[in-house]
């Protein structure tokens, strides 16, 4: 099929079930579509990050991301934004741009970080840490997982009237130096006395956090780009226990936030003046719609609201008609303590396959994998809502090794009383009980990696495609007519290059028919 006009300038690249989907790349592939159908070189004026920080990794191009959106790798965009719905710290901003830059890509001149961007810092990652410890050693429940990275701690300084912004830094520093140091004293009494954290705990605080942020950029340390004290948090430590050397933390946290002063903005103007040049807009989201804070399942949800409206509050922008394009895989994957209806068992011969490639680009935690349940993408397009689609990682489900069986495919969830349910339900505790109601469709032995047309593809592969479409729809929409319009699927992705993607996917009631 031809590729159907993108309905409007604004376009959300979101995830439509629990993360780890690949949206990054949908970013370049974007650019590159709009610059053929337009004749523009630079169709995009702005790629703006909308939610989470440096907790939400994209893989874009081969390079990983956390805190910069993925449009980094298409020079054609002339702004890389970050909206006021971020929390960001700066000393990651400056983490993340001068790997980049040394490998020639332009970061630190089309940055533009909005003035109410919300500024997280060491005593947020404390905090990270030191409600995991009460999770586990207080509540003694099981961990949940959490990056480390501070950002729950820090939205709760939002909806707690603590926030500081990145207007901080064109002020004066003495401001700077209370606001954190009200803000230090506050997580180090919550640590000790509400956290109940213990003094052991609180020295491996610091180590921990050291040993990851080490690992985490130790391609840069070996580059020469930083010195590896750069990553050493021990050094925030004060002389007792539950102290802070609170005038190192302001000085490193100033020095990083001031550098950063010139490419501090306002995000709205630039939004809307981009949209009344007729230009394109995208926002690049974090996580997915069901880590969503209010409408997934706690405690395994993010901090921040990770679906199509939040684009408008970040951007600061009033609503208006904006194109979503959902982003999701071929099967599921979650982590942490998630309900997993389709969960493979560990031994299952797919699932082995599937492990060797599934891990956090954040983190670097092992995923638990499990087949595609429909009914999750059909929730997502019933209140979530997409116009598009691009489904990632089919790749990986070809038969090979032991692996030789059937896919399967969710369609509905039974209940312990055997009713059947065609929609996620949101009393937590009836989800725990639910069993998985499968199809299965037949699996394929051959490549896909080269294939670069739907056509091209093994028939079992081309009847999978086809039914992850036709059950996430009547999930959607069950018992109901499907309406007129139907979400097309856009991209199929068939291997981590960004030339491995599929265009020329039948419109969506084709597939139907197919499957």
């Amino acid at each position: 099929m031809s590729l159907t006009p993108f309905t409007s300038q604004l376009i959300a690249d979101v995830g439509i079930s629990m993360g780890d989907e690949g949206k990054g790349r949908a970013i370049p592939e974007i650019v590159r579509e709009l610059q053929q159908s337009t004749g523009q070189q630079a169709p995009v004026a702005i790629v703006l990050k909308v939610n989470g920080g440096a907790n939400s990794g994209h893989t874009a191009g081969g390079v990983k991301l956390n805190l910069l959106p993925a449009g980094v790798v298409e020079d054609s965009v002339p702004v890389l934004a970050t909206g006021s719905g971020v929390v960001a710290d700066p000393r990651k901003f400056w983490w993340e741009i001068r790997p980049l830059e040394a490998r020639g890509i332009s970061v630190f001149d089309r940055l533009l970080i909005d003035e109410r961007t919300m500024v997280s810092d060491l005593s947020h990652r404390l905090l990270d840490l030191a409600w995991e410890d009460y999770r586990v050693n207080v509540l003694h429940e099981e961990s949940r997982g959490s990056t480390g990275r501070g950002i729950t701690p820090a939205y709760l300084d939002e909806v707690g009237q603590f926030r500081i912004d990145y207007a901080v830094f064109r002020g004066d520093r003495d401001t700077f130096a209370r606001l954190v140091r009200q803000r230090a004293d506050r997580a180090v009494k919550t640590i000790r006395h509400v956290c109940e954290v213990s003094e052991t705990a609180w020295h491996g605080f610091f180590d921990t956090l050291t040993a990851a942020e080490k690992r985490a950029n130790r391609d840069a340390i070996e580059a020469g780009l930083f010195p590896e004290s750069e990553f050493d948090f021990i050094r925030f430590k004060g002389s007792e226990p539950f102290t802070l050397n609170i005038d190192e933390l302001i000085e490193v946290y100033w020095q990083a936030g001031s550098a950063l002063r010139e490419r501090i903005g306002d995000v709205r103007e630039a939004v809307l003046g981009s949209l009344r040049e007729g230009r394109r807009v995208i926002g690049e989201f974090g996580q997915a719609y069901w880590l969503d804070k209010r409408h997934g399942f706690s405690p395994n949800v993010t901090a921040s609201h990770t679906y199509t409206p939040e684009i408008f509050q970040s951007a600061g922008i009033p609503a208006q008609a904006v194109h979503t394009f959902g982003v999701g895989k071929a099967y599921d994957t979650k982590v942490g303590t998630h309900i997993f209806v389709t969960q493979m068992p560990d031994d299952h011969p797919l699932a082995a396959i599937l492990k060797q490639i599934e891990f956090g680009t954040s983190t670097g935690r092992q995923r638990m994998v499990g087949w595609f349940d429909a009914v999750e993408k059909g929730d997502t397009l019933r209140y979530g809502g997409f116009l598009d689609l691009m489904i990632n990682k089919i790749d990986p489900l070809t038969h090979q090794g032991e692996w030789r069986g059937n896919l399967l495919i969710c369609r509905a969830y039974e209940g312990p009383d055997g009713t059947i349910y065609h929609h996620v339900p949101r009393d937590q505790a009836l989800h725990r009980r639910l069993k998985p109601i499968y199809v299965e469709c037949p699996g394929w032995t051959e490549d896909l990696s080269s294939i670069r047309s739907f056509g091209d593809l093994p028939e079992n592969a081309r009847r999978y495609v086809a039914m992850m479409m036709r059950y996430t729809l009547e999930a959607a929409f069950h018992g109901e007519p499907l309406p007129d319009t139907l979400p097309n699927l856009r991209y199929l992705g068939v291997g981590p290059l960004p030339s491995q993607i599929i265009k020329d996917i039948p419109a969506t009631r084709e597939l139907i028919a197919m499957a």
